[in-house]
């Protein structure tokens, strides 16, 4: 199997790879798909690996927290 990684493919292979692995997006019709793919469009960008998309999405979605909240001394911790 060929890397998938930034630094061995093109901007074109990163499309294709994503196409591939998420399938016909055009065809949905609950009109999620098109959100999981602009998920990846950094990657196909070339400035986040697969990877990195993947274990960012786990983390939000078992979390449900965005992100710390700002309070008066610094970040709320969960």
């Amino acid at each position: 199997m060929k890397s998938i990684l930034i630094k061995d493919t093109t901007k074109e292979e990163r499309e294709q790879i994503v196409a591939e692995s998420i399938g016909n997006i055009s065809g949905s019709c609950d009109g999620c798909m098109g959100g999981l793919a602009e998920m990846y469009q950094p990657y196909i960008d070339g400035l986040k690996e697969i990877r990195e998309i993947n274990m960012e999405f786990r983390a939000h979605y078992e979390s449900g927290v965005d992100g710390p909240e700002k309070s008066e001394c610094g970040y709320k911790a969960y």
